[in-house]
């Protein structure tokens, strides 16, 4: 039976360099994002080059009946997902009480219970399977609270802890859990989140999608636990934890407002 890696938010940035970098090691593809024009020509695209099988499916992960159509299609289907990819996510800006919540109940949908459920389900099958793996993106974001950008980065806590804890429960059914903490990265994602990125244009801390999922990749080959690509961005992933709580939220909320005021000018 041919097994499949499935990515969601696939359609761009990450999911996209994800998506071919494993059709380069020969793995079929389910690819699943919102924008059916997108899917079906990278579908067609990475099916060429790479001579795998590339599948797709239209889903928006912020619509809980749309996840459930979803995965009612894929145990239907039989097909065996051997890697899931939760990568799909949303981010906000500005005042948490001064958003529209429509919006920021989206980004609780998409980034912690469309991740969680897909997660419940896919997993299970893994563990009776007795084989798999899960990679989770979260954030380096997920290691500090941010403010003026709250909710994503609480989101994004969840799932690093989330992904840990899996990790210890799967581990013995034979599924391993990793979770990609990314800094920042040339995506569409400062434009969808209303931030600006030109203060990190030209510095080293901005990644390439490509170079993150090459990184990425390799370390899943070792079923790292925690996946941290660059050592600038390792090295802030533990300041964090050395500095005062209060110094933490404080130097955080500087740095998210001056992106704001940058989004802003």
């Amino acid at each position: 039976m041919p097994r499949y890696a499935l990515i969601t938010g696939a359609s761009s940035g990450i999911g996209l360099a994800l998506a071919e970098a494993l059709a380069r090691r020969g793995r079929n593809l389910i690819l699943v994002a919102r924008r059916r024009a997108a899917l079906e020509s990278i579908a067609q695209e990475l099916s060429q080059r790479f001579a795998v099988e590339v599948l797709f499916r239209t889903c928006d992960l912020s619509q809980p009946l749309q996840v459930s159509g979803l995965l009612h299609e894929l145990e239907q289907s039989g097909r065996r997902i051997d890697l899931l990819m939760n990568n799909a996510g949303l981010g906000t800006s500005g005042a948490f009480v001064d958003l529209d919540w429509s919006r920021e109940q989206q980004l609780i949908e998409v980034n912690v219970l469309a991740l969680a459920r897909l997660c419940h389900a896919i997993g299970h099958a893994m563990a009776d399977q007795g084989g798999g793996q899960i990679l989770n993106v979260a954030s380096l974001a997920g290691f500090q609270p941010g403010a003026w950008m709250s909710n994503y980065y609480a989101s994004k806590a969840y799932v690093l802890h989330f992904s840990e804890a899996l990790r210890e429960e799967l581990k013995p059914r034979g599924v391993s859990v990793s979770v990609l903490c990314p800094g920042p990265t040339r995506s569409a994602f400062f434009r969808n989140a209303g931030l600006d990125s030109r203060p990190l244009e030209g510095g080293k801390l901005l990644m390439s999608a490509e170079e993150l999922a090459l990184h990425t990749v390799r370390a899943l080959e070792k079923k790292r636990a925690l996946i941290i690509p660059g050592w600038r961005n390792r090295l802030l992933a533990r300041l964090p934890r050395l500095a005062p709580r209060g110094l933490v939220r404080l130097v955080t909320a500087r740095i998210n407002r001056r992106f704001l005021r940058g989004a802003r000018a």
